[in-house]
């Protein structure tokens, strides 16, 4: 019986990858052999492709235990504040539904985030000059005020996340960053 013919043997007993750790993946690819797909790499590339995606997802939780952190003291959460910043980045006030493009949400949430701020005092909801039926949303004083307490809150977080890479380290990952948020036509989703 061939090794790969073991593979589909539910009998058959874990190989194992060279190392002494069991190959779970049923492949018989040594790593920098092409598997299947083409990829080179074989379990290995696989198994560091789910530890790096996994330090990926642990990364967001992090970033976002240590934004709401620095964000508390405001009196608003990570999403108020980046409905917020997405209102004042619009050259006059934006519709809800451009809202919901802009924060790739749906309208609902969006109505639910305004809602928060609108009681705040920090939004305010207007009716468009040129359609009534038409909503817009502005930023009252009290929401440019806290667009500047924002500012100095995400500094804050930003040098707590970035505190144990040095100054070459946090340019080689923002060019990384840059690649995986914005991958180009042939990435994107």
């Amino acid at each position: 019986m061939s090794t790969t013919d073991r593979t589909s043997d539910p009998d058959a007993p874990d190989r194992t990858d060279g190392t002494g750790t069991p190959d779970r993946t049923g492949s018989t690819d040594r790593a920098g052999d092409p598997d299947a797909s083409g990829r080179t790499g074989g379990p290995r590339a696989s198994d560091a492709d789910g530890l790096l995606a996994e330090q990926l997802l642990r990364l967001t939780r992090r970033l976002h235990r240590i934004q709401k952190r620095h964000l508390e003291p405001v009196g608003i959460t990570p999403a108020q504040s980046r409905l917020l910043r997405t209102v004042a980045a619009f050259g006059e006030p934006p519709r809800m539904a451009d809202l919901a493009a802009r924060l790739e949400v749906v309208p609902r949430a969006v109505t639910s985030l305004v809602d928060g701020l609108e009681a705040a005092g920090r939004v305010r909801r207007a009716p468009d000059p040129d359609n009534r039926r038409v909503i817009r949303i502005e930023l009252t004083d009290a929401g440019r005020a806290t667009l500047r307490e924002l500012r100095s809150a995400r500094r804050a977080a930003a040098e707590d996340i970035l505190a144990p890479l040095t100054a070459e380290q946090r340019e080689v990952l923002g060019g990384l960053l840059t690649a995986l948020v914005d991958p180009g036509p042939e990435g994107g989703c």
